[in-house]
């Protein structure tokens, strides 16, 4: 009885990892010689109403509308990155994490990247774009803190670690009980890996060919970055853009500490993507969310890549 029960348990297993499988969670490319893997960690559900804090309410729900989604609530995607260079495994950014409540959806990175063959233990570095939760809550759950190596880099911008010491709140337009949340994830973070910690003040190469670059706006601190590789880029943009950015770049989002601020580089992100060319990933496009940008009058237009499969 006992031997069936776990037959069937184990079957059961199996056929969910196959389905699993139909739902791509990675995306892999080359920039030249350096080796990018795009996973997937999860969604989880927002107010359209953060996507457009000031914006004519007719003129959000006409967009949401157009795009298909809301009108009152959307999904959110969480994208993190894998970079190889060299003998350097690089995590840019840690995702959600499952520990908070309300999000079953996200925190899924872990089990994705063992499903990619990829070691927690491997990976020798870590880029933390900015210290929100969702993207800084991934190292705090066990499983992951637990798999680390001891001489784990973290590099994060200066200005970040000092804004989360005494965070400013003022200019942001969340859900209520996000910034409460927000405040005790980065305290959590900074306890549990402050002597890991590689702060630099404006731009630093973490790996050849991989390099962080403070933008602030989003917050004080928030950093893009850059992998290059034989003549070809790709900037991974983490919170400088969202979905409504390209009709929209002078839409301010709730999360944003900065709002003003973030419209500028916002916008030069977008220019410098499309005079240059270069593959664009976000945290919160759409998965895979590799693509390329076009001025589009005022505005700019998102040309998805045609999947290399």
């Amino acid at each position: 009885m006992t031997m069936q029960l776990k037959k069937n348990t184990d079957q059961k297993r199996t056929a969910q990892r196959e389905f699993e499988e139909l739902v791509p969670s990675r995306y892999a490319l080359r920039v030249g010689e350096i080796d990018v893997l795009v996973v997937s960690d999860g969604v989880l559900p927002l107010p359209t109403a953060t996507m457009s804090t000031n914006a004519d309410p007719a003129a959000r729900a006409a967009w949401f509308k157009d795009m298909f989604l809301g009108p009152d609530a959307f999904d959110w995607a969480l994208n993190v990155l894998v970079v190889r260079s060299g003998d350097q495994t690089i995590l840019v950014d840690a995702g959600l994490g499952g520990q908070f409540p309300g999000f079953p959806r996200a925190g899924q990175f872990p089990r994705r990247l063992e499903a990619a063959g990829i070691d927690l233990a491997s990976v020798t570095d870590v880029v933390i774009t900015h210290m929100h939760m969702d993207h800084i809550g991934g190292l705090l759950v066990d499983e992951v803190k637990n798999r680390l190596r001891p001489d784990l880099r973290i590099h994060v911008a200066a200005t970040e670690v000092e804004f989360w010491a005494s965070p400013d709140f003022s200019l942001t337009s969340m859900p209520s009980p996000v910034p409460d949340v927000l405040r005790s994830t980065a305290e959590q973070f900074m306890k549990a890996y402050h002597d890991k910690l590689r702060t630099f003040e404006d731009e630093h190469e973490v790996a050849p060919g991989v390099v962080a670059k403070l933008t602030g706006g989003h917050t004080p601190g928030h950093c893009v970055v850059y992998v290059t590789s034989g003549g070809e880029r790709l900037t991974f943009a983490g919170d400088a853009l969202f979905p409504v950015a390209f009709d929209h770049p002078d839409w301010h989002n709730g999360f944003e500490h900065d709002p003003e601020e973030s419209v500028r580089v916002r916008v030069r992100l977008l220019q410098e993507a499309a005079a240059s060319g270069e593959l664009l990933v976000a945290t919160h496009l759409p998965f895979p969310s590799v693509g390329r940008v076009a001025v589009d009058g005022d505005a700019f237009r998102w040309v998805a890549a045609f999947w290399d499969y």
